[in-house]
């Protein structure tokens, strides 16, 4: 299979991970510092935001990882292996572990915010709908992986009877 038939896939990753990327070095930390100038009160939460945000991205840049990698096996013709469903694993292990940290981090701070009569209906809605849009990725990442490990099974019995 030609390299060019997945360039595309594996340009939308880029297109993805850059600007996810340069928001966490540049935009994160000056809306927080911003947002503790405007709000003292509840500048003591900054710094946990800013670890809940770079524990939460992290299994973003790995689920894209192994995105690439699972791209790179299909131009290698490798699509039909074990290193595709470990790849597909990992990238159902990184947004069920995304979904986790998202509602993890939308009842923490309902919990510190709620109390101080905040209004984080905003809040709330954008986490469901990242919570809602992980597990749809989860789902359909099991079902690949589901498929490719049956046509696998597949192949190989077909191997030994020929």
């Amino acid at each position: 299979m030609k390299q060019s038939s997945t360039l595309f896939l594996k340009i939308a990753v880029f297109i993805i991970g850059i600007p996810v990327l340069a928001l966490c070095i540049f935009w994160l930390p000056w809306i927080a510092t911003k947002d503790a100038a405007a709000h003292p009160e509840t500048a003591y939460l900054q710094y946990p935001f800013f670890i809940g945000a770079y524990i939460t991205v992290t299994p973003f840049f790995i689920a894209l990882y192994q995105s690439l990698k699972l791209l790179s096996y299909i131009d290698q013709n490798k699509v039909f292996s074990e290193l595709s469903v470990r790849a597909l694993k990992y990238i159902k292990y990184c947004a069920i572990t995304i979904s986790t940290l998202i509602v993890v981090g939308i009842i923490s701070g309902f919990i510190l915010i709620a109390g101080e009569g905040e209004d984080i209906t905003g809040f709330i809605s954008l986490g469901l709908m990242l919570t809602f849009a992980s597990m749809v990725i989860a789902v359909f990442a099991a079902v690949l992986q589901r498929l490719l490990q049956k046509v696998i099974d597949i192949k190989s019995e077909n191997d030994l009877i020929v």
